[in-house]
């Protein structure tokens, strides 16, 4: 374990996360992970633009066809799905009904609810896609096994959930500093 002087430089102070006493493994899993993530977010403007979509509505019009084999879809399920607002759901997914891509109808149990399914346009669209899709994703994932793979999807909901307080932690934080700056500072 840490000792109160190392504690002082450490970066995370979560026991699971040091070796050792020492952070270095944590730091090099963030600083993997960071760009890990970009090149994914690439990746998925790249599929997007493949498709003359923007990244968010590809992961959109995906994600609709992918739980729609499940359930069926509806706005607020997309966005907690995605970790997006409802909002700009609602306005993404109107993009996508204008080029035709889904469609959009009222739950006839809840005319407040809408229901979300990928029209055949969109689904010719995600069809098109699939063979560079399969492509990228392999490379992405290559040298990664099964135990590892089983590892990273029991993981990353927590990761994410986490990831969504401590967002929140911060921005509380930041909300107190400005708060206390002076009036004259601001």
């Amino acid at each position: 374990m840490a000792t109160s002087t190392e504690n002082k430089t450490l970066t995370v102070t979560h026991a699971a996360c040091l070796v050792d006493g020492s952070d270095r493994e944590f730091r090099h899993l963030v600083n993997g992970l960071l760009p890990f993530a970009a090149r994914l977010l690439s990746v998925r403007d790249g599929f997007g633009n493949l498709v003359g979509l923007t990244g968010v509505q590809y992961s959109l019009i995906r994600s609709i066809a992918h739980l729609s084999k499940q359930d069926e879809v509806t706005v607020n399920q997309l966005a907690d799905h995605l970790h997006l607002s409802g909002p700009f759901i609602t306005i993404e997914t109107n993009k996508l009904k204008k080029l035709g891509l889904i469609d959009k109808k009222a739950n006839p149990e809840d005319k407040r609810k809408m229901r979300l399914t990928v029209t055949a346009a969109g689904t010719r669209l995600l069809n098109e896609l699939l063979p560079v899709q399969q492509r990228i994703n392999d490379v992405l994932f290559e040298g990664i096994t099964r135990t590892e793979f089983k590892v990273l999807c029991s993981v990353v909901d927590r990761l994410v959930a986490n990831g969504d307080r401590a967002a929140l932690d911060l921005g509380h934080l930041l909300a107190r500093r400005q708060a206390d700056k002076p009036t004259s500072a601001r």
